[in-house]
C-alpha cells in the first residue's frame, strides 16, 4: 500500500502562506505518485483558529481536495496547537473518500471499498474480513490528566509506561494482520528520546513518550510520526520483518534556524516491509547573519554578494552594548537586504552592570566610602579621592577655570573626572548620584 504521511501543517495566521504553499504542492505531488491511503499526523492547526478566519478556510479546502483523491485519516495533534475538538469540523467535509478523525487510542482498518472502520475500543477483537491495511492510532496524551492520576513528578513516567503496555498491546493484532497478509501501521504525536529537533537540539529527556524500542515492540511494519519538525528514521530487521519508525517533519519552514529539508513522506508499506522516501516541498529558504557587535554593513554586503538572497528570509542579528544600541542603522541594514523576501532585524543590548558595596552607607566618611567602593570594584582610589578633594577645597568655578586654562595639565584625578568611561561596564556607588557630586 502507498501512504502520504503529512504533518505539522500548522495552519494559522502567521503561517498561512508558508502552510498553504507547501500542502498545496504537497498534495499534487502525492496525488501524481499515485498515494493509496494520506495520513496527517498531528498539528494541522498552529493554533484554536476562528471558522471564519482564513486559515481555516485554506485547510478545510486542502483537506477535500485530498479526500478527493483518497481515503484520508487525521490524528488529534498537541492540545497547544489543536484544542480538542478543532478537528470535528473535518468529519463533516465532503469529498470523494472519507475523513476519518483519530481523537483517541484505536484500530482503523481501510477496507476493500475504501472506507474506514474503526474499532469500539482500543484494538479490535476481530479484525473486519474486508480490511486491506490496518492502522493503530495514538494521538496526543494529556499529561495533564496523567499528573493529576499521579502527581506531576512521576507523569513522565507513567506515561511511559502505559504507552510501553499499549504498544505491546496492539503486537498481537498486527502479527494476525501480518498472516492475513496486510500491511500494519501505527500512527502517533509524540517525542521519541534522542530524535533530533528542527534546530539540531537532541530530545534527551526523561519525560519524553516514546523510546524506539517501545515503538518497535508494537511490531508494526511502518510507524509514522508527527510533533517534531525534522525529518528522520529508525529501522530494524528482525522477527517481525523489516520495521522503520520516521517521522515526516512539518511540511514546512515556519521558524529561522531549521535545519533539513521539508516536505513528506511517500510510504511503500506491504506485510514483511515498510519503505519511505522524502519528497521535498517549496518550503521557504532562510538565511541567519550574526554579528558579536555592531553590525558591519561591509561585511553584510559581502555576505549578501556570496548567498543568494532574491526570494530568502534573511534573520540578521547581534549584540550590542547599551551605550551603543542607538548607534545601530536599522533603515541602512534593510537598504542592504532589498533583495530578501523577508527581514528579521534582532538586536541584543546588553545593560550595564552596576556594582554595589554591601554595608557602604554605615561609613560615616565620604572618603571612606569612596575607598570601599573601589576596593570592591577592583579599581584605583587615589584618582577618586583626589577628585573628591578638589570638589570639596574648590568652587566649581575655579575647578572650571583651572581646566580651560591647562586642560592637559590638570592633575590626574581631575583627568579621570572629566573623562568618559571607555569600559561597557559602568561601576558607581550608590551615593555617585547627581545630588551628592553636585
Amino acid at each position: 500500500m502507498r501512504i502520504a504521511h503529512f504533518s505539522d501543517l500548522h495552519y494559522g495566521a502567521k503561517t498561512l502562506a508558508e502552510a498553504d504553499r507547501c500542502f498545496a504542492a504537497a498534495i499534487d505531488r502525492a496525488a501524481a505518485l499515485g498515494m493509496q491511503a494520506a495520513v496527517i499526523s498531528g498539528d494541522a492547526t498552529d493554533h484554536a483558529l476562528d471558522l471564519h478566519a482564513p486559515a481555516t478556510a485554506r485547510l478545510v479546502a486542502q483537506i477535500r481536495r485530498l479526500a478527493d483523491h483518497c481515503p484520508v485519516l487525521m490524528l488529534q495533534g498537541t492540545y497547544s496547537h489543536e484544542p480538542p475538538g478543532t478537528l470535528d469540523v473535518f468529519r463533516s467535509v465532503g469529498g470523494r473518500w472519507p475523513i476519518h478523525v483519530a481523537d483517541r487510542i484505536q484500530q482503523v482498518a481501510l477496507t476493500a471499498q475504501r472506507g474506514w472502520a474503526v474499532s469500539s475500543g482500543w484494538r479490535f477483537e476481530t479484525l473486519p474480513a474486508d480490511a486491506v491495511a490496518l492502522f493503530s492510532c495514538v494521538p496526543t496524551v494529556n499529561k495533564a490528566t496523567v499528573a493529576i492520576t499521579v502527581g506531576a513528578a512521576d507523569a513522565g513516567q507513567a506515561i511511559g509506561e502505559e504507552l510501553g503496555r499499549l504498544l505491546t498491546g496492539f503486537a498481537p493484532t498486527h502479527r494476525v494482520a501480518r498472516g492475513r497478509g496486510l500491511p500494519t501501521i501505527g500512527v502517533s504525536h509524540g517525542t521519541v528520546f534522542g530524535c533530533l529537533s528542527e534546530h539540531g537540539v537532541p530530545m534527551a529527556a526523561f519525560d519524553h513518550e516514546f523510546g524506539t524500542g517501545i515503538l518497535f515492540a508494537a511490531e508494526a511494519q511502518a510507524f509514522l510520526l508527527g510533533h517534531i519538525h525534522r525529518h528522520q528514521f529508525w529501522l530494524m530487521d528482525g522477527a517481525a520483518g523489516r520495521q522503520v519508525i520516521a517521522y515526516a517533519g512539518s511540511i514546512g519552514r515556519f521558524h529561522y534556524g531549521e535545519e533539513g529539508s521539508k516536505g513528506f513522506l511517500l510510504w511503500d508499506v506491504d506485510a514483511h516491509a515498510a519503505r519511505c522516501s522524502l519528497e521535498a516541498t517549496p518550503a521557504r529558504r532562510t538565511i541567519d547573519i550574526v554579528f558579536e557587535g555592531r553590525p558591519d554593513l561591509a561585511v553584510l554586503r559581502e555576505t549578501m554578494a556570496q548567498q543568494d538572497v532574491a526570494g530568502a528570509s534573511v534573520r540578521v542579528r547581534w549584540t550590542v552594548a547599551e551605550e551603543d544600541g542607538v548607534a545601530v542603522d536599522r533603515e541602512a541594514i534593510q537598504r542592504a537586504l532589498a533583495g530578501a523576501a523577508e527581514t528579521k532585524l534582532e538586536g541584543r543590548i546588553v545593560p550595564v552592570v552596576r556594582m554595589r558595596a554591601a554595608g557602604i552607607s554605615q561609613l560615616t566618611r565620604l572618603d571612606d566610602q569612596v575607598r570601599e567602593w573601589a576596593r570592591v570594584s577592583q579599581v584605583r582610589a587615589e584618582p577618586l579621592l583626589a577628585c573628591l578633594a578638589s570638589l570639596q577645597e574648590s568652587s566649581p568655578e575655579a575647578i572650571a577655570a583651572r581646566l580651560l586654562r591647562d586642560p592637559d595639565g590638570a592633575d590626574e584625578g581631575q583627568r579621570v573626572a572629566s573623562t568618559p568611561p571607555s569600559s561597557k561596564t559602568e561601576h558607581a556607588p550608590e551615593w555617585a548620584d547627581a545630588s551628592a557630586l553636585g
